[in-house]
């Protein structure tokens, strides 16, 4: 019969855990110690090891873990109601952390922090969505600048560049990126990709607004229309 630890025995081995996390960060950490210390904020009172464990077993790393619903979590036993939120609540501090980080860079010199937070913004979403980024004539991302103007199904997404324009203009942005994830996992854009494209390019232009790049989110890969269709598609 396995046996819960004393109390005593309890708050040692996390008070361990702590002074290790203070003093080395995660560097030298098991997978499971990492989940495991993520649950004792959660979990106050319990033996978390073993949750961790099954939780790796379920999902196979941390990022999986962060990335999976409410309902997946609670198929693992025990593990309640409280921690299935609380990581939900630390993964979205964690891309507003990414955002408020994005505000105070130079896009187009620093364009890893949108796509950083981007990556983990889309990840586990099963539909397509489309969001833009507002950015000032230095193109900084204006703050609270990035909004989603549609969530469609896990194959279509349907986009007005009326609405993008209108957005633009009640911000009084200077420039805008469009980001779009495919949940296939392939970035490479469709006939209807390339056209909404052109369409708000052409929109853009008409207002004397910048449209900087059409960034796709697949699984691993990234696609950029600027980079890959400069010579037929005119993004400034």
């Amino acid at each position: 019969m396995n046996r819960q630890p004393n109390r005593n025995t309890l708050e040692g081995h996390r008070r361990h855990l702590r002074e290790r996390f203070l003093k080395h960060g995660l560097r030298g950490f098991a997978d499971y110690e990492k989940v495991e210390l993520l649950l004792t904020l959660c979990l106050p009172r319990r033996d978390v090891k073993p949750l961790a464990k099954a939780l790796l077993t379920r999902f196979g790393h941390l990022k999986a873990i962060l990335e999976a619903t409410a309902e997946e979590l609670q198929t693992i036993p025990g593990i309640g109601e409280v921690a299935p939120i609380a990581l939900q609540i630390i993964r979205q501090s964690l891309e507003l952390y990414l955002e408020e980080c994005a505000e105070n860079k130079i896009v187009l010199d620093n364009s890893s922090a949108l796509e950083h937070y981007w990556r983990i913004r889309f990840k586990g979403i099963r539909k397509e969505c489309f969001e833009i980024a507002l950015l000032d004539n230095r193109l900084q991302l204006l703050k609270n600048g990035i909004y989603s103007l549609e969530e469609g199904t896990v194959d279509r997404v349907v986009v007005w560049p009326r609405k993008i324009m209108e957005m633009a203009l009640q911000r009084g942005a200077s420039a805008f990126i469009m980001v779009h994830n495919h949940p296939s996992g392939d970035p490479s854009p469709s006939d209807q990709d390339y056209f909404l494209t052109q369409k708000i390019l052409e929109a853009a232009e008409s207002l004397e607004m910048r449209c900087i790049d059409h960034l796709i989110f697949g699984t691993t890969r990234c696609y950029s229309m600027r980079q890959n269709h400069q010579q037929k598609l005119q993004f400034h």
